[in-house]
C-alpha cells in the first residue's frame, strides 16, 4: 500500500509523524507521504520540519516517507504560488484540498490548483470534464478516496476521469489510526466506486510512479 495524503499533530492529525509512520509500516504500507494542512500562516513551519523527521526515517529504513503538504482552504488566487513556496521549503508531494462537497471549499480552487505546479487533487468532489482534462494535460493526478465524506463523490470523479483520462491515485486522508487501509480494503472501495480491475492496478501504479518521482527516480 502506498498513500501519499495523511496528516500528523503538525496540523490536525492524532500522531507525531514519526509514530503515523510507524502504524503504517505496522499496516503493511510501503511508502506514506505526510502531508499536513498549509496555507500562508504555517507553510514554513511545518514542510521544513516534515523534510527533517521523513530524512530521519529514511536514513535508519523505517519506512519509504515522504515530506510534502495538503495547500487547504486556500484563496484560489493564492494557490500557485503557495504551491513554488512549498516545493522551496522542500515538500514533494503538495497537495491540494479541492471541492469536497462536504464542506465549503471556494468555488474556483480546482481549476486554480490544475494551473498550479502540483500533484494531486483531492478530493475533488463533482469535478467538471473540463477540470479534468486540465488535470490530464498537466499530469496532475485526480484522487480516489477512502475518507468518509469526500468519498461520496468517488464515482463522479471516476467517470470524469474516465472521459478524460486524467491519471488517478487513491489516498486515505488519514488523521488517525483506524483512517489507515489495507491495500485490500482501498481495492474493494475502488471497485465500490466502479472502477475495474485493470483500473484499480493502473492506479496504484500511479502512485508507485509519484513516489519514484518524488525521489528523483525515472
Amino acid at each position: 500500500m502506498i498513500d501519499l495524503h495523511t496528516h500528523s499533530i503538525l496540523s490536525d492529525g492524532e500522531l507525531i509523524p514519526s509514530e503515523l509512520a510507524r502504524r503504517a509500516k505496522f499496516a503493511g504500507y510501503r511508502a506514506i507521504a505526510i502531508t499536513d494542512h498549509g496555507d500562508h500562516s504555517n507553510l514554513d513551519f511545518i514542510v521544513p520540519r516534515l523534510v527533517k523527521v521523513c530524512q530521519k526515517l529514511q536514513e535508519v529504513g523505517f519506512i519509504q516517507a515522504i515530506p510534502g503538504v495538503e495547500l487547504t482552504h486556500v484563496p484560489p488566487e493564492y494557490i500557485y504560488d503557495l504551491a513554488v513556496e512549498a516545493r522551496h521549503h522542500g515538500a514533494k508531494i503538495v497537495v491540494v484540498h479541492g471541492e469536497t462537497i462536504v464542506e465549503p471549499v471556494t468555488a474556483g480552487t480546482n481549476i486554480a490548483a490544475l494551473k498550479s505546479p502540483i500533484d494531486i487533487l483531492a478530493h475533488p468532489g463533482l469535478i467538471t470534464e473540463e477540470e479534468a482534462v486540465m488535470a490530464a494535460k498537466n499530469s496532475i493526478y485526480l484522487e480516489i478516496t477512502t475518507r468518509k465524506g469526500h468519498s461520496l463523490t468517488n464515482g463522479h470523479v471516476l467517470k470524469m476521469a474516465r472521459r478524460s483520462k486524467a491519471p488517478l491515485v487513491l489516498n486515505t486522508d488519514s488523521h488517525a489510526p483506524h483512517d489507515l487501509v489495507s491495500k485490500e480494503k482501498a481495492q474493494k472501495i475502488a471497485l465500490g466506486a466502479g472502477m475495474t480491475e485493470e483500473e484499480t492496478e493502473i492506479m496504484f501504479r500511479n502512485s508507485e510512479a509519484l513516489v519514484k518521482k518524488s525521489l528523483g527516480v525515472k
